[in-house]
């Protein structure tokens, strides 16, 4: 590797440096220790200091140095891991740069000539490869450090590495610790002592900052059951994140494609750096925090101040800005924000240049005026060209514009709810417009009781908070907001405020006409999806007059259709018909829509999937609160697993569930403002308000009785519902003791007891937790299929766990390297048990040849292709663990029968084609694309055209429309294939029964008795041979010896013919017998080999599996990489 030039002090390094070669202008040196006279103490001491001290040396044991005569100056400028790559430097330097050297007049034109040289190789060679780091020559040296330690693909990306001790028992080892793409890795060389770590960042189970008497603050990994710990990190905190994102980016790309197909930033993992890793962290704390779509991201920040004019005071905060946002939050504990979408600025100029200020003005008749803004000229120019605002002569006086006054309050609700009813002039026909709560419960004007006047009096308090803080999208939210939000959003605000609090309200406004677009196209569709939905539209709020009219059922039926339409990874959910109609009471339809793409998409992100994951880590996170606010509760409860089974139904429906509707809007109002954080702080309190009757529980079931008088019991005394609904809700008050809890009152006590914890770390805890959860369901898939194949197995149940793992990481791994893998395109959770994980033909080859007793065969591939056609029954070009455990396990402990009948099967079609690889000089060895052409190859037999109509009839996997008749049929036939008689097989035509032999003597190459075996398999053969001659001796007057040589004669000019073909358009049909041609039958093979005792002897022998399986452990990452 050619290094950025560097001065080298010679006398100080004679010691460390042996010349090897040298000229007028170069020398070569090797590093003491390494080479003929490596080892010894000068080896340890070289080795242990090149691992610990950061410099050119410890990367490489050979150097170039460069000098000029008369000059005690030299400079590194090449560095190599091994003699063949610095000699190929070497050779490029005289044959290159010695010849124009000798041109030059002085020693200063040389070494200039040379170092501008050696820096544009450099620049030459890094030309797409690296991305700018802070220091590009050491990530460079890195680099190829991490090359030479690990042996890793050359496609596996080094994001970044840090020095760390890793600790073994109670001792530190000082190493280097590697990040890349799909590793961390950790390598460390102390006085002979090497120790080299390789985890996947999707074994990972645990990573956790952690601190004890002996580590203060270090890094926990949990791989595979085994903990990991690293301390001493210059950074920590930023150490910790590249490794959490990291680990969250393979689980979510390997697990859950679900949600990493909607995410194109990541799809690439060569694209992946240590930069843009940061900055992704940075734009999703920005865009979740705000409550922006997702695509958001943030490109600058700038600490400044804000004027608040209701407050008549600077706040010093943070100014974000994206792509259409301008964001800012207050440091101080007064938690001002404001949202500025660039659609609704209308004027950005300078003002006050002494405090560097600058004033924005909306359509709403708002300003906001920033100072203490560095570059804020340049900032300004910046922000008009990305609004196209300008300071023209339709400018508003500032001073009119600092705050919304009471006379524009009007103006303002129609200027809103006219951009709210944009899209939706065209779709009145099909769209309701208005929110079912004013249709079917109008508040009456004239009628005013004291719930009535409660109500007016909060809307009255809303109203001089929007004279305050403004109104619409850029208002501001101070803790008044809060304390205003906790107390109830009044009916009458509570569909507008939502929409705003949950950051629906962009999402509407920059897609006009979207949703009436959608349900047109949505409407008449028939899914899966949609079967759901009217199955559960009558469930939904049953008690509610609004869901038991054809308008409420049809409203919730386009918004849930629309959705499934929309997005149909999610399609449709339990829980999803519950939450939207709570939506439509209070929003208008296209509202409603909005509000659950924001609920489903940003809020609750992979809650409503197949396998609610988001739910199952938002239950984690609530565990871990618990245990940390209510430890008296976790020391009681002897399985922390009895809380995520009651809180589920909590977190999918955000309380709506279990609360009495009246109740749980209240919680949905502190959702909206506050996230899952108030989900969170509220389950806190229910238990917290109930733990002495928890606590003199004795089982679970008593627990959830508990737990479900008390929701019975809370209600919310100033909700103007109609009785109708309320009576509906609380039809057990009269026989509910428990005493009556105002919802008001819990939520106030929710935010006093809980309120300190922070956004941030329930992030954190989030990331933390999904690691534990995935592993966790990935640990119940392994464990059904274990108990399923182990059925039709004879392996041990640690050996069948270990071939599950290394079938499993070999899926893995293909996609490793690959950004469209087709096996990480066939991934599904959603799949039976079975199918979630598969592998195609090439994968099947590595593990084939890592794994099968046969595997030293000279024709190993053409036997991994015949057995991976064999299994792959529906061709598919896919097998499952349980096909690839099957043939494994006839292999090691299957009868003389079993696998004669298997390597009977591997010779006839489907299973058998002929094979000849393009490279005459590869031998029998198959290029990966040859594998895959052959494996995907047609062969016809009479049993696949009997099942042809079968197989067509078969269940698709992963289909949305499941035909319970075809999988009891193909439930039957498997039945039926495990009664299967050798009577049934097929004949073996002459081409194939010569591959046949051929594969036995390949087999036998290598056995103690290889002799005694060739001439058994000679005599079997010679014996067939007759045996078939003397049956048709009266019928055919060519011989068989004859016959075979003209078979094979015919069999090299069809080859010949179709190699002009492309082999994908042929269909190769197995050969027909004639009058001419012979074959055997599989009782004819089975009983001349049972005559030769070395043949019984040879597969009857008891084969080790577990010494297979340890040396693929080892060597599977290497044969991938060689892949």
């Amino acid at each position: 590797m050619w290094l950025k030039p560097e001065e080298v002090l010679l006398k100080s390094a004679l010691q460390l440096w042996v010349l090897e070669r040298s000229n007028r202008y170069f020398l070569l040196q090797r590093r003491r220790g390494y080479g003929e006279d490596g080892g010894g103490l000068a080896g340890l001491l070289m080795g242990t200091l090149d691992a610990v001290l950061d410099s050119t040396s410890k990367v490489a044991p050979f150097r170039i140095l460069h000098q000029t005569p008369d000059s005690q100056v030299y400079w590194s400028i090449a560095c190599g891991a091994s003699r063949e790559e610095i000699t190929e430097h070497w050779d490029w330097l005289e044959h290159n740069v010695m010849k124009t050297l000798s041109v030059f007049d002085s020693n200063e034109d040389v070494t200039s000539f040379v170092q501008g040289k050696i820096r544009g190789l450099i620049a030459e060679e890094g030309k797409g490869s690296f991305i700018k780091e802070d220091d590009p020559e050491k990530f460079r040296e890195a680099i190829l450090k991490f090359e030479k330690c690990f042996g890793l693909a050359e496609q596996e990306k080094l994001v970044t590495y840090y020095s760390c001790s890793y600790w073994r028992g109670r001792m530190p080892c000082q190493g280097w610790l590697y990040l890349s793409t799909n590793f961390l890795s950790f390598y460390s060389f102390l006085l002979g002592a090497e120790i080299k770590l390789v985890i996947s960042w999707d074994e990972i189970s645990k990573l956790e900052k952690t601190s004890n008497v002996i580590l203060t603050e270090s890094i926990h990994v949990c791989s595979r059951g085994e903990d990991h710990y690293f301390s001493m990190f210059l950074h920590i905190n930023e150490t910790f994140l590249l490794m959490e994102q990291l680990a969250n980016y393979a689980v979510r790309r390997l697990f859950d494609k679900e949600t990493f197909e909607s995410d194109p930033v990541l799809q690439d993992p060569l694209q992946i750096t240590k930069r843009g890793l940061e900055n992704r962290a940075h734009s999703e704390q920005f865009s979740t925090f705000f409550r922006l779509p997702k695509e958001e991201t943030l490109q600058e920040v700038h600490e400044c101040f804000l004027w608040v004019p209701f407050s008549h005071f600077n706040t010093l905060g943070k100014m974000c800005i994206s792509e259409n946002y301008i964001c800012f939050a207050s440091q101080d504990g007064s938690l001002c924000s404001v949202i500025i979408p660039f659609r609704e600025v209308v004027v950005v100029e300078k003002s006050d240049p002494a405090n560097r200020g600058v004033s924005i003005s909306t359509k709403g008749k708002k300003a906001f005026r920033f100072t203490e803004l560095k570059d804020f000229e340049h900032l300004v120019a910046k922000l008009r060209l990305k609004c196209g605002a300008t300071s023209g002569p339709h400018q508003v006086p500032i001073a009119t514009l600092e705050v919304t006054t009471t006379s524009d309050s009007d103006n303002l609700v129609d200027y809103y709810q006219g951009q709210l009813m944009a899209g939706q002039k065209d779709s009145s026909k099909t769209v309701s417009t208005e929110a079912l709560m004013t249709v079917f419960h109008p508040q009456d004007a004239d009628n005013l009781d004291s719930k009535m006047l409660k109500e007016k009096m909060k809307e009255q308090s809303w109203n001089i908070l929007f004279v305050e803080c403004g109104r619409g999208v850029s208002m501001f939210r101070t803790k008044k907001t809060r304390d205003l939000v906790v107390r109830g959003i009044p009916e009458a605000l509570r569909g507008e405020l939502w929409l705003l609090f949950s950051g629906a309200v962009n999402d509407m406004a920059t897609n006009p006409g979207y949703y009436s677009d959608l349900v047109g196209k949505s409407l008449g569709t028939c899914t899966l999806a949609t079967d759901e939905i009217e199955r559960d539209l009558r469930r939904s709020l049953p008690e509610h007059p609004a869901f038991q009219s054809d308008t409420g059922i049809s409203a919730l039926r386009r918004v849930l259709t629309a959705y499934a339409y929309r997005n149909p990874k999610i399609g449709y959910c339990q829980a999803m018909n519950i939450l939207t109609s709570v939506l439509l009471l209070y929003a208008k339809e296209e509202e409603a829509f909005w509000l659950l793409v924001a609920v489903c998409e940003r809020m609750l992100p992979d809650y409503f999937n197949r396998r609610i994951i988001g739910a199952l880590v938002d239950q984690a996170v609530f565990e871990e609160l618990i245990r940390a606010h209510l430890p008296q509760l976790t020391d009681h409860m002897t399985d922390m697993t009895f809380f995520s089974s009651v809180s589920l139904s909590w977190f999918l429906t955000l309380f709506i569930s279990v609360l009495p509707i009246e109740s749980a809007v209240s919680v949905v109002d502190c959702f909206f403002y506050d996230g899952i954080k108030a989900i969170l702080q509220l389950g806190l309190a229910v238990l917290d308000y109930n733990m002495d009757k928890l606590l003199a529980c004795k089982d679970d079931a008593e627990a959830v009785t508990v737990l479900n008088r008390f929701f019975d019991s809370v209600t919310n005394k100033d909700s103007p519902l109609p009785p109708a609904v309320q009576q509906a809700s609380n039809l057990n008050d009269t026989k509910n003791c428990h005493p009556k809890v105002d919802i008001t009152e819990l939520i106030r006590e929710s935010n006093e007891k809980y309120g300190d914890i922070r956004y941030e770390d329930v992030e954190s805890m989030r990331c933390r937790n999904r690691l534990y959860v995935i592993q966790t369901l990935e640990v119940t898939t392994k464990q059904n299929v274990l108990r399923v194949v182990s059925q039709d197995v004879t392996f041990s149940s640690s050996d069948l766990e270990e071939l599950y793992e290394l079938f499993k990481r070999e899926h893995f791994l293909s996609c490793y390297w690959s950004a469209n893998s087709s096996v990480l395109r066939h991934h599904d959770s959603s799949l039976p048990y079975l199918d979630q994980y598969q592998i195609d033909c090439q994968q099947f080859r590595v593990l084939y040849h890592l794994l099968s007793p046969w595997a030293h065969c000279a024709n190993r591939d053409a036997l991994a292709l015949w057995t991976f056609r064999l299994l792959d029954e529906n061709s598919d070009c896919l097998i499952n663990f349980k096909e690839f455990a099957c043939a494994l396990d006839v292999m090691y402990n299957g009868s003389f029968t079993d696998k004669l009948k298997l390597l009977f099967k591997m010779h006839i079609p489907p299973a058998f084609t002929e094979v000849e690889t393009l490279s005459p000089s590869k031998g029998a060895e198959l290029s990966k694309e040859e594998l895959i052409r052959f494996s995907q190859l047609n062969v016809s037999s009479p049993v696949d055209d009997q099942d042809a109509d079968a197989l067509k009839r078969s269940p698709e996997k992963g289909k949305e429309k499941i035909d319970i008749q075809a999988y009891l049929k193909q439930w039957q036939d498997e039945l039926l294939k495990k009664e299967e008689n050798i009577k049934n097989l097929p004949r073996m035509n002459q081409l194939q029964f010569i591959q046949f032999s051929k594969t036995l003597y390949n087999l036998f190459h290598g056995n103690p008795e290889e002799e005694l075996l060739y001439r058994a398999i000679a005599i079997v053969t010679s014996l067939l041979l007759k045996m078939e001659e003397v049956g048709r001796r009266f019928q055919s007057p060519t011989s068989p010896a004859k016959s075979l040589a003209s078979a094979a004669e015919s069999s090299t000019e069809s080859q010949k013919e179709g190699a002009s073909q492309p082999m994908e358009s042929r269909k190769v049909q197995s050969p027909r017998r004639n009058d001419h041609e012979w074959s055997f039958a599989f009782e004819q093979i089975l009983a001349s080999l049972l005559n030769e005792p070395a043949l019984v002897r040879f597969f009857e022998k008891p084969l080790d599996v577990k010494a297979k399986i340890e040396n693929a452990k080892i060597s599977q990452l290497k044969a991938r990489t060689r892949v």
